[in-house]
């Protein structure tokens, strides 16, 4: 049975997010080439420290987001798990 406080925590989960301290474009580099490199391979290190990682990335596959880091995956990260998730089911 799910608790109230379980309700709570997952409508919030965004609130415990490693990111809140973080500038917002650190998550949306211009490119993952050149220095967008860095700044994608930083966002990716916040992530990993994240406690709420998974339910971020949930997050983003189920709202299709299209660009930058979330749940320490890059665009193409997303699409190639939303892809395979697809090809699974039609099996």
């Amino acid at each position: 049975m799910t608790s109230r406080n379980d309700i709570a925590f997952i409508t919030h989960w965004s609130r415990l997010a490693a990111c809140l301290s973080e500038d917002p474009e650190l998550f949306f580099p211009i490119s993952l080439q050149g220095p967008g490199h860095m700044q994608h391979e930083h966002a990716k290190a916040v992530c990993r420290r994240c406690p709420v990682r998974a339910q971020c990335l949930e997050y983003a596959l189920s709202t299709h987001q299209m660009h930058g880091v979330w749940g320490g995956t890059s665009p193409d990260e997303r699409a190639a798990a939303l892809a395979g998730s697809r090809q699974g089911a039609s099996m």
